[in-house]
Order: C-alpha cells, then structure tokens, then sequence
C-alpha cells in the first residue's frame, strides 16, 4: 500500500544559497526524528540541527521546522528542511526520506492535500500556482487579491443570490394557483441581469489583462527590410536576429522575452510581410500572420526614409482589420531626414524610433499601455477552467429567465440550479477525483 506521507523539494533544481524538503503526512514528525536524532522537537521552533543517512553518516548541518496539524498548510503534520542548497544535499535528504517510509509527492499534492482538507478554496489554489508563474508586478497584485479571497467572495455571494431567487420559486411552485407577486418577480429579474452584466465585465477584464499572468505577447511587423529584427536586437541588448540589406532574410518567427517596466513580455519578430517570392518565404508570411492574430500588442513598423509603397499599404489594410487589439504604429530611421507620407498611417498616432539608437519612445508607449491594462479594478479570472465556469453561468442565467417571465418555475429553477453548480465549481466543485488530480496535476513539485 502507497504511503500517505509524501516528500518533495519545494525549491527549483540548482545551485542557491538554501533549499526546502517538505513532508506531509502521519509519518512526518517521526521522518523527521529519525533523520535528525532529535526526540523532541517543538512545533513552530527553528531547529539547528544535523541530518543523517540511513548509513548514520552526515549529510549536512541545517534547519528543521515542525507544524503539527491541523495548523500547517496542508491541515496534516508538515516538516521542512532547510538545507544548504545545490545539487546533492537536497536530494539526499530526500532519498533518505523515501527510504525511511514517505514517497515522491505528486505534482500539485501539497496543495490538493491543503483543499481535500478545507484549508484552502480552488480560487486560492489557482492563485498560488500562478503566482510562482506571474509575469508582471501587476499580476503578483492581482493574485494577492484572490490568495486574500476577492473571488471567493463574489462567488459566495453570488451563489447566495441564486439560491434565494431558487428558493422564492420552489415556495411558488407549491401555491401554483396563486401569482408570483409583481415585487418579488421585478426584485429576481434585476438581480440575475446584474449578475449577468456582472460576469460579462469579469470575463471581459479578464481576457484583456491574461497579459499580465502569462506574459504579453508582442508582434512586430512590417514590410521586409524595415528595421524590424534590428529592433529585436535593440531590445534584447544583443544580436539575436541576424540583420541584412537583403530583403527577406528573416524566414520564420523569432520569440524572445525582454522586460519593459514591470512586465515580462514575449517579443515576437515577424517575417516581413509582402506577396511572398518562393514557398519558404510564403510559409513565413503565414505565421508572420498568425503571430498577428494570436498577440496582445501589435507593433507595425515604417521606414520614415522611404517612400510609402504597395507593401507598406499591405501593413496598413492588416492594422485595419485588426479589432479589440492594441496598435503601435512606429516610424524608423527618425535620425533621417523623413520621406515617408503619414496620410494613411496618421490615424494610430504614430510615434519616432531607431531601431539601432533610440526606441524609448516605443518602450515607453508599451509600458504605459501595460500599466494602463494593470489598473483596471475589475476582478480577474485567472484560468481557462474558471472562465468557462462563469460563462456557463451565465448562459444558465440566461435560459432561467425566460420560463421565470412564463411563469414556468419548475424550468426556471432547473436552469438556475445548472448556474448554481457552474458558478461553484470555480471555489468548490462536486468531489470528483477525476478534475482535482487535472488542476493540481500542473502546479510544480513541494506545492
């Protein structure tokens, strides 16, 4: 039989000035005796102490850390060891561990133990994976408020709405003969549209700063020759992109991460965009494309010394189909005497850079635009899984109104209910072993 004392390093692989073994589980404290030598140890007291194989020999001097449950994170008996950190020390500790009775934590089983146990809520679980994950200062913000129990909160009562309104109906269901009174029908209707109008805002805010967790993806495009790889490289202080006279030289798409404030952001260089000369380069300018549909930021590129041309007004017919995406338009070379006509391009405001001397003005627009989208006050969704919860949510709500103004209760708390389950599943599901082994499944080793 699997032991259900579990052990894992909690910190990442490498060399560092400590690391963490965890325990969790009934054998923990009695782990922790034996590798240690110490028959009483205080729970909460940092222990100095040395650790010692299953041969009795020593494998390093170090700190050991006891929470007896139910007052640890895991609501089970938790042991840390802090170790010096590198390649060896930790792992030994842990070899030892597995030796003396624990097994290998799964991925994310710390903290499934947290929620099995009631320490936690999904919203909060979620939230400690992607903060270890968070791109942006902002984000860390944002997933501070959830840890803090903002979304919770708007599910508990929003939850606490819906079983009211389900509650007035199954009352009414039993004195069918009678009308539902006007008072009470008005009072369901205004609190299921604003519930409705609600979760629309959520979602919406919540697609727009994905950004700010997983990181923005940038795409710079534009005509081939036009500064764009040399823009990359300006970037990312040094030369990533190879940079030529020759047009066409950047053949596929480039992806590099750079910060520009607090942001971390994905920077993506394009193949120029133009009718494509060979299959090579054709295939180039697809996923120049595709990198356009797919990003956060587009960022269009123009020679200011050049005359505009058919293949700059190819740039501009994509920036023009473009919607609900944000557009910096930038003029390059601004160190040279401009030729370029700025009639069709005017309208997006476009800013002066130099690819190879002086873009501030391009990083300045990024950030301000990030930090624009990191204000926003709206609660934040913070995972697929959790998106189409609401979503389902809402579209429950909306099939429970029509029966409601029928008069037809039994759909309308049949609906109801289906948004009920919905919207719960974000902070408490139905226990099904099945989606918590999926969700927790991604979260890193020790967590």
């Amino acid at each position: 039989m699997s032991s259900t004392t579990i052990a894992a390093i909690a910190t990442a692989t490498g060399i560092s000035s400590i690391s963490i073994i965890r325990v969790s589980g009934d054998l923990a404290l009695t782990l922790a005796k034996k590798i240690s030598k110490k028959d009483n140890i205080e729970p909460r007291y940092a222990h100095l102490t040395s650790l010692y194989n299953k041969e009795n020999y020593i494998i390093d001097h170090a700190i050991l850390i006891y929470f007896q449950n139910p007052h640890s994170f895991t609501g089970e008996d938790i042991v840390e060891f802090q170790c010096h950190g590198g390649m060896i020390v930790a792992q030994e500790i842990l070899e030892t561990l597995l030796a003396y009775g624990a097994r290998l934590a799964e991925p994310g089983e710390f903290s499934k133990r947290a929620f099995l146990n009631g320490k936690i809520d999904l919203t909060k679980a979620e939230a400690i994976s992607k903060l270890i994950e968070a791109k942006s200062v902002d984000a860390a913000k944002i997933l501070a408020k959830q840890l803090k129990g903002d979304l919770k909160e708007f599910i508990d009562e929003s939850r606490e709405a819906m079983l009211r309104a389900t509650a007035y109906s199954e009352v009414m269901i039993d004195y069918a003969e009678e009308d539902i009174p006007e008072d009470i029908l008005n009072n369901i209707i205004l609190q299921l549209d604003a519930l409705i109008i609600k979760i629309e805002n959520i979602v919406d805010a919540s697609h727009r700063r994905k950004g700010l967790i997983e990181g923005f993806r940038v795409a710079i495009i534009g005509k081939p020759n036009v500064g764009k790889s040399s823009l990359l490289n300006g970037l990312l202080s040094y030369e990533r992109a190879i940079v030529s006279d020759i047009a066409g030289t950047t053949r596929d798409t480039i992806e590099e991460q750079v910060r520009i404030g607090s942001h971390i952001i994905r920077l993506i260089d394009t193949a120029g965009i133009r009718d494509a000369r060979d299959s090579i380069e054709k295939i180039g300018v697809e996923r120049s494309l595709e990198s356009v549909a797919d990003a956060d930021v587009v960022v269009a590129l123009f020679d200011s010394g050049r005359i505009f041309d058919d293949e700059d007004a190819k740039i501009v017919e994509i920036l023009d189909t473009l919607e609900n995406k944000k557009i910096i338009v930038a003029l390059n070379k601004s160190d040279l005497e401009p030729v370029l006509a700025l009639e069709f391009i005017e309208k997006y405001n476009p800013i002066q850079v130099s690819a190879k001397h002086n873009f501030k003005n391009l990083t300045d627009a990024l950030k301000l635009l990030f930090d624009n989208i990191g204000q926003d006050e709206e609660l934040m969704l913070i995972s697929t899984r959790q998106i189409e919860a609401v979503e389902k949510t809402k579209q429950a709500i909306i099939e429970a109104k029509e029966p409601l103004l029928l008069g037809e209760l039994e759909f309308f708390s049949y609906h109801l209910q289906d948004a009920i389950t919905a919207l719960s599943s974000i902070s408490k599901p139905y226990d099904s072993e099945e989606i918590l082994d999926k969700m927790f499944g991604e979260f890193c080793l020790g967590k």
